[in-house]
């Protein structure tokens, strides 16, 4: 047993991974991009204010558990009608660039939250769609071999596992690559999927166990609303992220 460490150690030091005190509050320097990326509903294009409340509440909820608010960077469509949240205008090229900027100045490790429409080619930013292997370009790019967590929020979502799957990254996914998630049209508050992340987050121990409840927030969401097929999330947590992850902070107040 006394062994384990020092395996866990000589893991870290191959992938370039800097170990961090599993009782730490270690994401105060972590990087943080939280996207909306579309702004229509389920129904012939009509409005949605879905996605922006799921972005501005993911990115409140990730300060609350210990990240520095100002590593965090938030993007919207319309960010004139949320000023109080200081987003930039939704569009790939800023965001990839506004992520290497917290990058270097963030480096313990990068968190990547996009909520939008999505497809079975990729997720859908300020009307365009961005495949896996773009998005896996941006956060290797930005986030090289520290610990990242990648979460994406949208239809079809799951296509992004195999790029996205690295020994450092955690990938949570809102569907199946088959499958659609719910809860963005017009009437929703939230995706269903963000809405269990927004109310999971305050309790969970880290990224892990938090996606273990949203799993089954989700799943009890779809039985309650007769939803079918269900969405099923995926997660992926490669072996140098699980052994690296800090907890979160105590929830603030």
């Amino acid at each position: 047993m006394r062994a384990w460490p020092s395996l866990l150690a000589a893991l870290w030091l191959t992938l370039g991974v800097t170990p961090i005190a599993r009782g730490a509050t270690a994401f105060g320097s972590w990087a943080a991009v939280v996207v909306a990326g579309d702004d229509q509903g389920a129904h012939d294009g009509v409005p949605t204010r879905a996605f922006d409340n799921a972005r501005r509440d993911i990115a409140a909820g990730l300060t609350r558990r210990g990240f520095a608010g100002a590593n965090i960077a938030q993007f919207s469509l319309h960010p004139d009608l949320y000023p109080a949240d200081h987003a930039a205008r939704t569009a790939l090229g800023p965001v990839a660039t506004r992520l290497r900027e917290l990058a270097a100045r963030a480096p313990d490790g990068c968190l990547v939250y996009f909520t939008s429409h999505g497809s079975p080619d990729g997720v859908v930013v300020d009307n365009h769609i961005v495949p896996p292997a773009v998005m896996a370009a941006i956060v290797g790019g930005a986030c090289g071999a520290r610990p990242t967590a990648v979460i994406v929020s949208a239809c079809f979502s799951g296509v992004f596992l195999p790029a996205l799957a690295a020994p450092n990254r955690f990938v949570f996914t809102a569907a199946r690559r088959d499958r659609s998630s719910f809860g963005c049209s017009e009437n929703d508050r939230y995706p269903f999927f963000d809405g269990c992340m927004i109310e999971n987050l305050p309790r969970a121990h880290d990224f892990i166990e938090l996606a273990d409840q949203v799993k089954r927030c989700v799943a009890a969401r779809e039985d309650a609303e007769g939803m079918r097929p269900r969405s099923r999330p995926q997660l992926f947590v490669g072996p140098a992220f699980r052994a690296a992850e800090p907890a979160f902070a105590a929830p603030a107040g």
